[in-house]
């Protein structure tokens, strides 16, 4: 495993999912993570005890990510508890619907862009100046493969996803010379807690897909997010790395 040892790390939208596997991973490489949620208390202060359990360190912080005055005080809070954030993975998210393009509303559209476009915007924008003078950052954004598969019936969240990309590839020119990377994770279908009633035929379908023939766990992502914040990552950035058994070949 790679050592994250001291760094200060954030993740959004930890409490569950694949964010509670990528702050589990970043915690067990050894750095100070901070557990984002919106509602999910309980579950971000399980996460804290089960890290603390294993060893690792993190502190659970609430905040909604979309208000820039709930950003700034939740970054003020984990300076003064840790000092500035120098890995930031920008995770959160939310439901995600899935219709024909006639039924969607674009209200459907902006909520999909509000979690995966300003959320990272709000948050970097506040976060990347003290990388900037400490000359090294790591910026991760969690895409998914659907940019690269065009689901139907899934525009809202396929364009919210591949605007990410965009964000990612301008970002990791903007902040290189300042010893800032970003790199954007794309993620399989990796059943996670909102799949639990997902029919056994409909993953066994996309099973049937995949090269290595099986889906991914959610620590297949979080080792992926501990191997590009570490400096065994130094000179990547602008890339898109596809955790998905090698669904997108």
């Amino acid at each position: 495993m790679k050592s994250l040892k001291g760094k200060v790390a954030l993740v959004t939208g930890a409490s569950r999912g694949l964010g509670k596997a990528i702050a589990e991973s970043l915690a067990l490489a050894g750095a100070r993570v901070v557990v984002n949620y919106a509602r999910s208390t309980h579950e971000a202060e399980q996460i804290v005890a089960q890290v603390t359990q294993q060893g690792g360190t993190a502190i659970s912080e609430q905040a909604d990510i979309l208000d820039p005055a709930a950003i700034h005080r939740m970054l003020g809070r984990i300076q003064s508890h840790w000092g500035p954030v120098e890995i930031l993975i920008h995770n959160a998210t939310g439901p995600q619907p899935m219709k024909a393009l006639e039924d969607y509303s674009w209200q459907d559209f902006q909520d999909q862009l509000d979690f995966f476009v300003k959320a990272p915007v709000l948050l970097t924008q506040q976060i990347v100046p003290f990388m900037k003078r400490a000359k090294w950052g790591r910026i991760l954004n969690i895409g998914s493969e659907v940019v690269n598969l065009g689901n139907a019936n899934f525009s809202a969240y396929v364009a919210a996803k591949a605007a990410m990309v965009g964000l990612t590839r301008s970002w990791a020119r903007e902040f290189g010379p300042n010893g800032i990377t970003v790199n954007l994770i794309e993620p399989g279908w990796i059943p996670v807690e909102r799949h639990a009633s997902v029919p056994a035929k409909d993953r066994q379908a996309y099973q049937a897909n995949v090269p290595l023939g099986r889906q991914g766990v959610p620590s297949d992502i979080g080792n992926s997010a501990v191997f590009l914040a570490s400096d065994a990552a130094n000179f990547i950035t602008g890339q898109c790395l596809a955790v998905n058994g090698g669904n997108t070949l």
